[in-house]
């Protein structure tokens, strides 16, 4: 396995955080919390640089509110200040984990998404059916409360397993525990393959062996390795004809 070094020093930098602000600002720059960041966008950038090099840097807090889409759902959304960070780390981060995500992996990645997530079932469904001419089925899941159920230990043990960096472990431990809710502490937090009770430690232990970044930094893309797994599991179990 290749290891990944010296990552933090690209992340801080102040070329990469003003990269990070310029994607992360798209479509957003009427918003209050954004134009007042802008405002004094400089002096912003270079503080969070100097927090981040001598490790002052901590995650603020979580803005919870819900929206209708049409499922009800809880949103947790972070300050611009650590969102434009979260940017920063995808846009490192990101290559690294990449080429580990199975290919019919299609959210949070350049070049995929929902479009090309359908030509693929279409197809699929064409090839498995043998054009249409004998039953096809489809297996619609969804993990309940997946974000905050995600074992965080799991997904820095992945991590790091990639990227061998103290300074970005730093890091990435302050961004992925800033955020955690009263689930974390139930019995109903879910660890990696624990389908069954009975077979909970050989699954895990399986994990650590063959783990690969949580669901797909920023976005879902804090996850992605952590699904990833789960995902290259389950091809190795039930082998898609597709």
């Amino acid at each position: 396995m290749k290891f990944y070094k010296n990552i933090f020093d690209k992340i801080i930098n102040p070329g990469n955080l003003f990269s990070a602000w310029s994607e992360f600002k798209s479509g957003k720059l009427r918003k209050p919390d954004v134009l007042e960041f802008e405002y004094r966008l400089e002096g912003n950038i270079f503080q969070l640089y100097r927090d981040l090099k001598y490790h002052t840097y901590k995650h603020d807090i979580y803005c919870t509110f819900y929206i209708t889409d049409p499922k009800l759902r809880e949103i947790h959304k972070a300050i611009v200040r650590d969102r434009v960070l979260h940017h920063a780390v995808y846009r490192v981060v990101y290559p690294i984990f990449q080429p580990t995500f199975i290919s019919t992996s299609f959210s949070c990645q350049i070049g995929k998404g929902n479009h090309k997530g359908v030509d693929y079932l279409a197809k699929a469904i064409i090839k498995v059916s043998k054009n249409f001419t004998q039953p096809c089925f489809v297996l619609k899941c969804d993990i309940k409360k997946f974000f905050a159920s995600v074992d965080h230990k799991i997904l820095l043990e992945i991590i790091r397993r990639k990227i061998k960096d103290d300074d970005f472990n730093w890091l990435i431990e302050e961004i992925i525990g800033s955020f955690g809710t009263e689930i974390d502490s139930q019995p109903t937090q879910i660890g990696l393959f624990d389908f069954r009770s009975e077979n909970r430690e050989r699954e895990r232990e399986r994990e650590r062996e063959t783990a690969t970044f949580g669901r797909g930094l920023q976005r879902d893309s804090d996850w992605k390795p952590y699904q990833s797994t789960l995902c290259q599991y389950l091809y190795e179990r039930i082998r898609p004809v597709c």
